[in-house]
């Protein structure tokens, strides 16, 4: 591997370090999971925007495209107001375990956007998901609504990471993902006027919290997005995907360092976020083997 690689290589690990920070600062941010997350994609549109203009680039978007694209910014939100919401029910942890569960609900939603048939290793890799799942209900019981908020938000990124898949043929990936954070504000904007929200705006804003915000929204979400586009530059698909897929290790890692005991778990909670985890990188592997025959066979 030459230089720049290992460049790229070392600036994707830092990625997957920020976005395993992401559920720390979800811990650290006290105010509720609709306004921390209203926020965050506000401040994170803004410096979007701002970077692709000192880019020369165009904002604009055609019509159609800014229907579908803003759209899929309200799934984005409800992702993660039920991902910060799984951290204030239960811990880091236990939700980044659950989250973990995405690539299998990546699997089984593919064929259906892409209309190709589900593998039977998938079908197998989905059960030993449950199994992982099942050892954490077990011994984590009092966590449970943390647990089920953790996997809602789990099927949801996959949601949007299947139809972005589909999105990224025919849009600019830095403008779908402007007016997805800016569609995900809208969304939101629309839930407190309604007022579904109790005094969603009148609540006073910690210093403290405005301080992580920032972070969460300029380091954690927009940097970590134009980051993660740039090592695709260098790096393959296979490697990218692969390095993404620790971001439950270092978030956990990260969150016992941070928390200490309060983020110490059972052992039958380790087991199965080693079951979960360990059928990701099996999906990845195997995926990747497949793709090597077929380019073979060609």
């Amino acid at each position: 591997m030459n230089s720049p690689s290992i460049k790229y290589l070392i600036l994707l690990h830092i990625v997957v370090l920020i976005f395993g920070f992401t559920g720390i600062l979800g811990k650290l941010i006290s105010i509720p999971s609709e306004l921390l997350v209203w926020y965050r994609m506000l401040i994170a549109s803004v410096s979007l925007a701002i970077y692709i203009k000192l880019r020369g680039k165009s904002l604009k978007l055609k019509k159609e495209g800014r229907i579908k694209v803003t759209t899929v910014g309200f799934i984005i939100a409800a992702h993660w107001i039920f991902f910060f919401e799984a951290i204030k029910q239960s811990n880091v942890s236990i939700t980044l375990a659950a989250l973990a569960t995405a690539s299998i609900f990546t699997a089984l939603l593919e064929p259906l956007f892409f209309k190709r048939k589900i593998h039977y290793y998938e079908l197998f890799l989905g059960a030993l998901v449950l199994l992982g799942l099942y050892f954490i209900f077990q011994f984590e019981t009092d966590n449970a609504t943390g647990i089920i908020l953790g996997v809602i938000a789990a099927f949801l990124a996959s949601l949007f990471t299947v139809i972005n898949g589909k999105l990224i043929k025919q849009y600019d990936s830095e403008r779908i993902s402007l007016y997805e954070l800016s569609g995900g504000v809208l969304a939101i904007s629309i839930y407190f006027l309604l007022g579904l929200a109790d005094d969603a705006f009148s609540l006073e804003i910690p210093t403290s919290d405005l301080l992580w915000l920032l972070v969460l929204g300029v380091i954690c979400t927009a940097f970590a997005f134009v980051a993660s586009v740039e090592v695709m530059k260098e790096l393959t698909p296979f490697t990218v995907s692969l390095s993404i897929n620790l971001e439950p290790v270092y978030g956990i890692i990260l969150a016992f360092l941070i928390f200490g005991e309060e983020e110490k778990m059972s052992l039958g909670f380790y087991l199965g976020t080693i079951l979960i985890l360990s059928s990701i990188f099996v999906n990845v592997w195997l995926k990747r083997r497949a793709r090597k025959r077929a380019q073979k066979a060609k």
